[in-house]
C-alpha cells in the first residue's frame, strides 16, 4: 500500500513537472477574436489583445487602473481577461428593447476583483457598436485629489472642478470625436457663456466640446449642457449612448476631502459635477445604457436590509458594499437595477492568469508548487495574484 501510494504521488508530480515544461498552447489562454461582440461564454477566462491605436483612443486619458497600466508597459500589449459579468452583460445588450428607458447594471464586489477591467471590457465593445461613450473613469479623483477648486458662477454655493471638467472634456473628444462628427449631431438651443461668448443653437455639439476644453472656467457648465444634448439625441434615436462609471457612489458619500477656502468641507451636492452625472444614470431617457461599479470606500454597514427592504440576496450585497449615508440615497437613485456579482478567479480563470504569465516570462520557476502557494496567498483575488507576481520595487 504504501509503495503504491508513493508511486502514485511520483506519477502525479512527474505530470505535473511535463505540464509545467511544456509550452502553452494558444487555445488555452488566449482567443484571436478580437470583436468583443463575438465574445460568449465559451471565452470565458481567455484573454483578448487590444489593439494599440484602440487601446491609446479609449484609456488614453484614463479608464486602466495604475497597476494595470504598468503591467501593459511590461508586457508590451494591453490583454483583458474576458470574465462572465462582462460576458453577461453584453447578452442583456443584444436582447435589449432600447425603445424603453435605459437599463442600469450596477457592479459590486470586494476590492480587487476586477470591476474596473470588466467596465473597461464594456468600454472596448462599446466603442465597437458605435455607442457615444460616456465614461468617468474614477470619480473619488474628483472629491479626494482635485487639480483645482473654484466657486460657481452659475450655481450660487457651489463649486467647480475647472481643470478636472476639462481634463473630462478632453477624454470624451478622444473617445468619440470622430464619431460625433460623422453623426453630425448639433445643439439643440443657444448656450450664453458671457456676453461675448456664445454657443449657437444648430452648432457642432464638438464645438461645444472644445469651448469647455479652451475655455476650463465654463467646463462644468459644458459638460452638463453636454450631457443632456446627448440624453435628447439618444431618446430621439439619432445616436445611442452608453455610460460607464467607476466607483459611482462617491457622488453620494457624506463628504469629501476638499476644502473651501473657510476650511470647510465641500460635500458632493455642492460639487456642479455631480448632478449632470446623476443626471445622465437616471432612466428619463432611452436608447442607451448605464454601467456603474460601487466600491467599498466606506466600510461602516450593519444589518438586515434585506427583511426591511424585500430585495434580493444581490441587491442586499449591493446595500452593504456602500457606507450607511449613501446607501439609501445611492439605492434609491439607481433603483430599478440589475446586480451583477464580482468575484475572484475561479480556478479555470486561476490557470489561465498563471500561464498568461509564464507565457510572458513574468513569472520564471521549477518549483512545483508555486501555483498552489499563489492560489492560497492570493485567495484567488485578482489584484492581490498581480501584485504577488509584480516586479520588487
Amino acid at each position: 500500500m504504501w509503495y503504491h501510494t508513493r508511486s502514485l504521488m511520483s506519477t502525479v508530480i512527474a505530470n505535473k513537472a511535463a505540464a509545467l515544461n511544456r509550452p502553452p498552447k494558444l487555445d488555452e489562454f488566449r482567443t484571436p477574436e478580437n470583436n468583443v461582440t463575438n465574445h460568449s461564454r465559451a471565452s470565458i477566462g481567455r484573454y483578448y489583445t487590444v489593439p494599440t491605436d484602440v487601446r491609446k483612443q479609449i484609456f488614453g486619458h484614463g479608464g486602466l487602473p495604475k497597476s494595470f497600466e504598468r503591467q501593459i508597459k511590461t508586457f508590451n500589449e494591453c490583454s483583458l481577461m474576458i470574465r462572465q459579468p462582462a460576458v453577461e452583460i453584453i447578452e442583456y445588450l443584444k436582447r435589449t428593447d432600447f425603445n424603453r428607458p435605459v437599463n442600469r447594471f450596477v457592479l459590486f464586489g470586494e476590492d480587487g476583483v476586477g470591476k474596473s477591467l470588466i467596465l473597461a471590457h464594456l468600454l472596448h465593445y462599446g466603442f465597437q457598436q458605435q455607442y457615444v461613450l460616456i465614461h468617468v473613469p474614477w470619480v473619488p479623483n474628483w472629491m479626494k485629489r482635485a487639480k483645482e477648486i473654484a466657486n460657481s458662477a452659475s450655481h450660487e454655493g457651489s463649486i467647480d472642478l475647472p481643470l478636472d471638467g476639462a481634463a473630462w472634456l478632453v477624454h470624451f473628444k478622444s473617445q468619440n470625436g470622430s464619431l460625433i462628427k460623422s453623426l453630425g449631431l448639433t445643439v439643440s438651443r443657444e448656450y450664453v457663456w458671457t456676453k461675448r461668448e456664445i454657443t449657437p443653437a444648430g452648432a457642432s455639439l464638438m464645438e461645444l466640446v472644445e469651448h469647455g476644453i479652451n475655455r476650463a472656467k465654463f467646463s462644468c457648465d459644458t459638460i452638463a449642457a453636454l450631457l443632456q444634448e446627448l440624453k435628447q439625441h439618444s431618446s430621439a434615436g439619432r445616436v445611442r449612448a452608453m455610460v460607464l462609471i467607476d466607483g459611482f457612489n462617491a457622488f453620494f458619500q457624506p463628504h469629501t476631502r476638499l476644502l473651501t477656502e473657510s476650511k470647510a468641507c465641500i460635500t458632493p451636492e455642492q460639487i456642479t459635477l455631480t448632478k449632470p452625472f446623476c443626471s445622465v444614470t437616471c432612466n428619463d431617457w432611452n436608447n442607451g445604457v448605464c454601467v456603474v461599479t460601487i466600491d467599498q470606500m466606506v466600510k461602516e454597514f450593519k444589518d438586515d436590509r434585506k427583511s426591511r427592504h424585500n430585495i434580493s440576496d444581490d441587491a442586499v450585497q449591493v446595500q452593504s458594499s456602500l457606507s450607511m449615508h449613501d446607501t439609501r440615497q445611492c439605492f434609491e437613485h439607481l433603483d430599478p437595477f440589475v446586480p451583477v456579482n464580482v468575484v475572484g478567479y475561479d480556478d479555470a480563470e486561476f490557470y489561465s492568469c498563471i500561464q498568461y504569465y509564464l507565457e510572458r516570462k513574468w513569472i520564471q520557476t521549477n518549483e512545483l508548487d508555486f501555483e498552489e502557494e499563489l492560489k492560497m496567498l492570493s485567495c484567488q483575488n485578482p489584484y492581490q495574484l498581480m501584485q504577488l507576481c509584480a516586479s520588487i520595487r
